[in-house]
């Protein structure tokens, strides 16, 4: 589990800006950026992981009308995480697809409009673009809540007042009292056959 919180105030480690004046207005602007084992080493730390074995953001800048900017790459990384269970390293494999719309006129949101957004691709467009800045935050969200290692249980713990039965995991199941239930149906009819052979 990342114990990192995203601060967007906070400095990043690591940064690929692109000036958008300086980009070509009439194709599409490729790019494919991947930090070094020490940038890794940096932005594992930032993120509160044990271990960034590899980033890699892969996509296209491509201009839309005569002032916007549509952002379409591919984000892949390794990760290697505390089990939160056992604490045992847990290796990730992360692949996502990422979009982002840069409006050079961006609405300000409105009543119910900035309660719910309707496309949370869109960001006001400045004047440079950090790749890395989307690589970043696209490894935030990726990230594994609770990464478990192979065979990982949460043990069960049982506790009860005195004379009661504790409730288990088992039993807040959907369904987990109908096997029960069909028991002591059957029972009953078990018991009500034997009652006619008589």
């Amino acid at each position: 589990m990342s114990e990192h919180a995203f601060d967007p105030t906070a400095p990043l480690p690591w940064s690929q800006p692109l000036r958008v004046a300086e980009l070509a207005s009439r194709k599409p602007n490729r790019f494919d950026i991947t930090p070094d084992t020490a940038i890794c080493a940096a932005i594992a730390e930032w993120a509160g992981i044990s271990a960034l074995r590899r980033l890699r953001l892969k996509g296209t800048l491509t201009p839309q009308g005569r002032s916007d900017w549509l952002l379409e790459a591919d984000f892949t990384a390794r990760v290697v995480q505390p089990c939160a269970i056992t604490l045992e390293p847990v290796t990730t494999d992360l692949r996502e697809p990422v979009l982002r719309r840069y409006l050079a006129d961006m609405p300000e949101p409105s009543g119910e409009e900035a309660e719910m957004p309707e496309d949370d691709s869109a960001e006001a467009l400045g004047s440079v673009i950090d790749l890395a800045a989307v690589a970043l935050e696209a490894l935030e969200l990726a990230l594994p809540m609770f990464p478990r290692a192979a065979g990982a249980v949460l043990d069960e713990t049982l506790a009860a007042e005195a004379g009661v039965t504790p409730l288990r995991d088992e039993d807040t199941r959907p369904f987990a009292g109908l096997k029960a239930l069909l028991g002591g149906a059957q029972a009953d009819k078990d018991g009500a056959e034997d009652t006619d052979k008589d």
